[in-house]
């Protein structure tokens, strides 16, 4: 049978989006497009998911140009890949205020391995966006910022959900990081296809640290206080 560490490598290697996208708009893979991510990403899963443990999916928005987008690990910079889970990433270094936060939660849980036995980070969409912004720079697209998108990868969005939750994740709970369009999607959705019996939604950790840092042992708390309810 194989580990649950095996369904996410296997699943990383074949993850593509192949519709078409509107225009401007770019996809961010980044183990089509970096072959370090789909190295160093396997390596983690192995360290932490090389076993038949049942999981709870927790759901960002789509994967960043600082985080998944180089590491392939969702919330995981190259400095936290480093600092936290003690794994070297030969490319640059980069840094993502989203992942120092969930990595002190993290911390706050117990640690890499004690949290990660018991539950999965993903994205409600697997893969990233870029778009050229007015200032003619690079920068990260949501699935939910252009109505023309969401429909684009609605589909795809859909089918990689189902396929994650054959992994081995429990469908009693599922986190979702975001209490706007993330939440209000996720629910949309799972309403129709009935994933998951209940969705607690957490304010996103880039939002956090942007507009609420002086209350971060606040937030800290309110998703220890989350995740330790199952």
């Amino acid at each position: 049978m194989p580990t649950f560490a095996e369904k996410i490598i296997a699943f990383n290697q074949s993850v593509a989006f192949n519709g078409k996208l509107p225009k401007g708009i770019s996809i961010m893979n980044p183990f089509k497009e970096n072959a370090e991510a789909l190295l160093i990403s396997s390596q983690f899963y192995k360290k932490y998911y090389k076993d038949n443990y049942k999981r709870h999916l927790i759901l960002g928005i789509n994967p960043g140009r600082f985080g998944a987008g180089v590491t392939g690990i969702p919330f995981t910079d190259t400095k936290r890949l480093f600092t936290e889970c003690e794994m070297q990433f030969p490319g640059k270094e980069t840094h993502e205020p989203s992942s120092v936060f969930v990595y002190e939660v993290i911390d706050a849980y117990g640690g890499a391995r004690e949290f990660y036995k018991k539950f999965y980070i993903q994205s409600v969409c697997p893969l990233g966006f870029t778009a050229t912004n007015d200032k003619g720079r690079e920068v990260n697209f949501n699935y939910y910022d252009s109505k023309e998108l969401t429909e684009a990868v609605y589909d795809f969005m859909i089918e990689n959900i189902r396929k994650q939750i054959s992994f081995g994740i429990n469908t009693d709970v599922c986190f979702c990081f975001g209490t706007g369009k993330n939440e209000e999607f996720l629910r949309k959705i799972n309403e129709e296809y009935n994933f998951f019996k209940n969705i607690i939604a957490l304010e996103h950790p880039r939002y956090i640290m942007q507009y609420k840092a002086k209350l971060k042992p606040f937030y800290i708390k309110k998703y220890l206080t989350a995740f330790k309810e199952c």
